[in-house]
């Protein structure tokens, strides 16, 4: 696993490079930036910070012929992630539009846990870092996407328990904004996480498999020019497996890390 992220953090890098060095000279090129502080991070219907606030932002860089890289991190809690307190995203792809309409985009995404390993909570040494590969048609406001494990997904091997490794792992999302003002506007989200394997052992609830479906509204007003405010709520399925999840640092802290939750955000963009 460890070689396989490798190789792909230096196709990152690589694919980051060429973004670089096309931006050097092409005029169109766009930097942005964005800040944020959420009352919970969630992930594909999972809170990252078993219920509690995250620091959040990251850096963009889009050139005119197609590329695009950037790099997001976020707080997160180690009850999820063993010995780490951070997640950092690094990304780039490519893409180009067929019309006013249609567009596609592909690219590399890596998902980095700084000091978090299973290790850290008496298991096995296994890294949580994960590497997927995407691709995305996108149709006025609808985009549909496709996202695939390259690695264990999220640390998912026997040594929490399953029957064999995760990589193969996929999540497929629905995901559509509208415009409601100049201010206001609505997204939705639909997904599904496909788990390449299961648990050897049921859990109490009868549950061994971990695949669920996950569906998402976001509420966002842009009160000023670099600053929005947003509500959303989230609704993960397969209670039976998340709604008692059970902290790595105590099995007894258990947690719906799952289920119906609500956020509020207050985002910075420059």
């Amino acid at each position: 696993m460890k070689v396989l992220f490798t190789c792909i953090g230096a196709a990152l890098a690589v694919m980051a490079g060429s973004v670089n060095a096309f931006a050097a000279d092409a005029p169109g090129t766009t930097v942005t930036g964005n800040v944020a502080v959420t009352s919970d991070y969630m992930f594909r219907g999972l809170t990252q910070t078993w219920g509690h606030p995250a620091i959040q932002g990251g850096a963009d860089v889009t050139v005119p012929n197609g590329f695009a890289a950037g790099f997001w991190a976020s707080s997160i809690s180690e009850r999820s992630y063993p010995g780490g307190a951070m997640e950092l995203d690094l990304y780039a792809s490519y893409g180009t539009s067929f019309n006013d309409d249609w567009s596609w985009r592909a690219g590399l995404y890596g998902y980095v846990y700084p000091g978090a390993n299973l290790d850290q909570a008496g298991l096995a040494s296994r890294s949580l870092n994960t590497g997927e590969v995407n691709a995305a048609l996108t149709w006025k406001q609808f985009t549909l996407k496709y996202n695939y494990a390259l690695t264990d997904y999220f640390g998912v091997d026997t040594e929490q328990g399953y029957r064999g490794d995760s990589k193969g792992t996929s999540y497929v999302q629905l995901d559509a904004a509208f415009p409601l003002s100049d201010a206001w506007s609505l997204a939705l989200h639909a997904g599904y996480t496909d788990y390449s394997t299961r648990l050897a052992t049921p859990l109490s609830s009868g549950a061994t498999d971990p695949s669920y479906a996950d569906f998402g509204a976001t509420l966002k007003y842009q009160f000023a020019t670099h600053w929005s405010a947003s509500a959303g709520i989230t609704q993960a399925t397969n209670s039976d497996f998340y709604r008692r999840t059970a902290s790595f640092l105590n099995a007894n802290d258990t947690r719906n890390v799952g289920g119906t939750r609500g956020f509020v955000m207050l985002q910075g963009t420059f």
